[in-house]
């Protein structure tokens, strides 16, 4: 039989210091800005040299491609920067057309707001507030998406019809409804950390010393690894900041009495983690519809483990596609449960014919 060789011997220990010892002296943060180039870019289109096409696809302005991620070559951080930097546009130029294509207005919320508040907006129809049939309500998922978007990646690299909630917005305001655009991931500020506001560990505590220690220790262990993965995700930022939220207000009992059917499109929400009482899981099984990602066509029952509302098939199984390929659904749903209501008869969700039966669970 041949000898194996040891396993973590005195050589591969002595191998295992000197890498520690190397890496310790290493300034991660230095060294990353001098591998990569600074993150500055443009800050419009045009700068970029990309614009959106009659059709609503971005295309180079000279050659016509479309948008290129991999813009430097062995740069995946820097790259994801100017995709990035280019979202944001993206962000203020459908801002620009809530407003000017739609002619919706910019609302700053809390209406109530002092000048030292921290503050978001909305954007509204003429009639949102005094229309006195219909309202529809938009609100896009989490993430980096803001007010009038689905997917900044179906912006980017499909088209504003596929991506925006334009034509929501469009077809809603043509069907006579009034309709507020929610901006529910504008919901903090970010301002520079001050050395007062840095938390500091304080020895004036009635927990035994060693208790102290132990939890001082965590707490650095865990801010240390905090700071790696930043330096490793923006090795250029130089400032510290920290969140400050808007204000918000919790109202079940309007939204209940007042509305009237809720579209989700592939909703990650979970009744149960949530802690949502039986009146709101009962409301939601009568008036909600989930279209979920999924090979089956359009409207097809899709079986749940968790009897919160019905869930069909969107058409498709690609998450951010869900909100457009079930738009012509959602309308029929929608205006459906308006006739319903009208004549007080409670609505369906969609065209099948192997409804789960809810009321069994």
């Amino acid at each position: 039989m041949m000898a194996q060789p040891q396993q973590g011997g005195p050589d591969e220990k002595e191998k295992t210091t000197a890498l520690k010892d190397l890496l310790s002296r290493i300034d991660l943060d230095e060294l990353m800005k001098k591998d990569e180039p600074p993150f500055e870019f443009p800050d419009t289109l045009e700068g970029f040299e990309y614009i959106f096409n009659e059709k609503g696809q971005l295309r180079h302005i000279k050659t016509g491609e479309p948008f290129v991620f991999n813009y430097r070559e062995d740069l995946h951080r820097w790259n994801q920067k100017r995709y990035e930097a280019l979202g944001e546009i993206i962000t203020k130029y459908v801002y620009e057309l809530l407003q000017n294509e739609c002619h919706l207005k910019k609302v700053t919320l809390p209406v109530d707001a002092i000048e030292t508040e921290p503050k978001s907006f909305i954007f509204i129809s003429e009639d949102a507030l005094v229309n006195p049939d219909k309202l529809l309500v938009l609100i896009h998922g989490n993430g980096v998406v803001r007010a009038g978007q689905w997917a900044r990646r179906l912006i980017i690299n499909e088209d504003l019809d596929s991506g925006t909630q334009i034509p929501y917005i469009k077809r809603a305001i043509e069907e006579g409804y009034g309709v507020i655009v929610l901006n529910p991931n504008e919901n903090y500020i970010e301002v520079e950390k001050t050395k007062a506001q840095v938390p500091l560990s304080s020895d004036i505590s009635d927990e035994p010393a060693e208790k102290r220690e132990r939890k001082d220790k965590i707490q650095k262990e865990t801010k240390k690894r905090r700071d790696f993965y930043e330096k490793y995700r923006n090795p250029q930022k130089e400032k510290e900041t920290m969140q400050i939220y808007i204000r918000m207000i919790q109202r079940e009992a309007e939204v209940k009495n007042r509305v009237t059917a809720v579209a989700l499109t592939d909703s990650v929400h979970n009744v149960w983690h949530q802690e949502v009482g039986k009146t709101i899981r009962e409301w939601m099984r009568e008036n909600c519809c989930n279209w979920v990602s999924s090979s089956e066509p359009l409207d097809t029952s899709v079986e749940s483990m968790l009897p919160d509302c019905p869930r069909v098939s969107a058409g498709t199984e690609r998450h951010e596609l869900t909100s457009w390929k079930s738009f012509p659904s959602v309308f029929k749903f929608f205006n459906e449960a308006v006739k319903a209501k009208n004549s007080l008869v409670k609505p369906t969700p969609t065209r099948r014919s192997n409804r789960i039966k809810y009321e069994e669970f």
